[in-house]
């Protein structure tokens, strides 16, 4: 069983009057030519909806209420899911839907888990700016015109 799916089978079929190692040579170059020019390759990460249903996977979907789907993007290229963004333009507040495939359902979960604890993290920060004018207030109000303290020791001479 597990030969099986290590290798894989070609069945090749070719007319001939007289099968020579030349022929069957040439049969093969064309049919890996032709593997070679054939586009078997999904897409992957963001696509379409058509797209991401032509893959036969099955799709499920998650209501979104956010746009921000941008930010989303890497979080779902880190856990490799294929999924499509539909925006559903009849309620007013527009709703969008993330559609995935089925099978990616486990690392769906846990990207939506990481993306919205990253965006929790971003809403609780303190923005640099408001950091930055705190203490430039507290600068402000320190006096400006403090001088160092000078004074001056003599002591050239030996001290017991």
């Amino acid at each position: 069983m597990q030969e099986e799916v290590n290798q894989k089978v070609v069945s090749l079929s070719i007319r001939t009057g007289k099968l020579t190692a030349n022929v069957l040579a040439k049969a093969m170059k064309m049919f890996l030519d032709a593997q070679k020019n054939k586009s078997h390759q999904y897409a992957h990460g963001k696509q379409t909806l058509k797209q991401l249903m032509e893959q036969n996977a099955g799709a499920t979907n998650i209501e979104v209420d956010d746009s921000n789907i941008k930010s989303f993007d890497r979080v779902a290229r880190k856990y490799h899911i294929d999924y499509a963004v539909k925006k559903d333009k009849t309620l007013d507040p527009p709703k969008y839907f993330v559609f995935f495939k089925s099978r990616d359902q486990d690392a769906m979960t846990m990207a939506f888990k990481e993306f919205v604890a990253s965006n929790n993290r971003k809403k609780e920060r303190v923005p640099f700016k408001k950091v930055l004018q705190k203490y430039k207030d507290m600068a402000l109000g320190m006096d400006k015109n403090r001088e160092r303290e000078k004074t001056r020791q003599k002591n050239r001479g030996q001290s017991l």
